[in-house]
């Protein structure tokens, strides 16, 4: 599920170059602060999706709310809540 999940997010990504430098400045819209600069596309996607799976960790962590993509909803659960 959360590879499922990942990959959606990384789907919604969008890339420009940007003109100053031309580098590449890509971002997931809905997912605010995930954002990665580089000078290649293809480095600046690795780098997003990694910015993208810390971003989830720092929000499981502190148990705030991940937006739902594709009908994904990633729910954190404490061991009270798990259902047996």
């Amino acid at each position: 599920m959360l590879t499922d999940y990942i990959r959606s997010a990384m789907h919604r990504a969008r890339f420009e170059i940007l003109p100053d430098d031309k580098s590449f400045f890509g971002e997931i819209p809905g997912f605010e602060g995930v954002n990665a600069n580089a000078a290649t596309l293809e480095k600046c996607r690795d780098e997003l999706g990694e910015v993208l799976e810390e971003w989830i960790l720092v929000r499981v962590a502190r148990n705030l709310p991940l937006p739902v993509v594709d009908g994904i909803e990633l729910a954190v659960k404490t061991v009270g809540d798990a259902t047996p």
